[in-house]
């Protein structure tokens, strides 16, 4: 028989995999927002957290009550607690792509500053790792999550090539510098969210492993 701990592990996994849904559909529709300048997706996009928020504090009250009625030990508790470190780290995401819509609110109502190459390849390499990330957490796969905190240095690299690109625009035209730091702030947030995704995998490494390598940069 199916243990009862095990029916609400799946019901957590299912809710937990909702919101991570969530927040990869904001990801995405925030850039949208911003590559095809459309400040109504990116409303939506800002009104939408909320749902994310909500999701996260009823994780965590499962998480609570499992481990107040259950005591659950090794696998079971393992995969409790980096369920709530999850939510966690989704929901700084949501607040991300809530920030990156804001500016693109803010960006569409002037003229574009320069075709937008380097942000989408960002937001797209970063929604690519809260993927994996998820995937590796759904498929308990250690080596896809190292693979994901691999993939952190690529967006590292963007982020330092963005900033020095816009700084010479702000440089050679101090018209610019409202609209390049916008940009600035954008590149900064997907570079975090790119962070919270590395978090995620390594909790998914800890989860399976019941090895912590957090901080540890030659274990991923």
């Amino acid at each position: 028989m199916e243990r009862h701990l095990d029916v609400e592990l799946k019901d957590l996994k299912d809710k937990l995999l909702l919101m991570g849904g969530s927040v990869e559909s904001q990801l995405q529709d925030a850039l949208q927002a911003l590559t095809e300048r459309d400040s109504d997706l990116a409303v939506r996009v800002v009104e939408n957290d909320l749902s994310v928020n909500k999701l996260d504090v009823e994780i965590d009250e499962n998480c609570l009550r499992l481990l107040a009625l259950h005591q659950p030990t090794a696998g079971d508790l393992r995969f409790i607690t980096t369920a709530m470190k999850i939510s966690t780290e989704l929901e700084r995401m949501s607040d991300l792509a809530e920030n990156i819509a804001e500016r693109a609110i803010e960006l569409n109502r002037e003229p574009q500053l320069k075709p937008y190459i380097d942000i989408p390849r960002m937001g797209n390499w970063t929604s690519q790792m809260v993927k994996e990330a998820l995937d590796a957490f759904v498929n308990r796969d250690a080596a896809l999550a190292r693979k994901v905190c691999k993939d952190d240095d690529v967006v590292d690299d963007l982020t330092e090539q963005l900033f020095r690109e816009l700084v010479s625009f702000m440089l050679e035209n101090p018209r610019t510098i409202t609209r390049a730091i916008r940009l600035t702030f954008i590149g900064k947030y997907y570079e975090r969210i790119s962070d919270h995704a590395t978090n995620v995998a390594e909790l998914v490494v800890y989860m399976v492993e019941g090895k912590i390598i957090r901080h540890m940069s030659a274990e991923c």
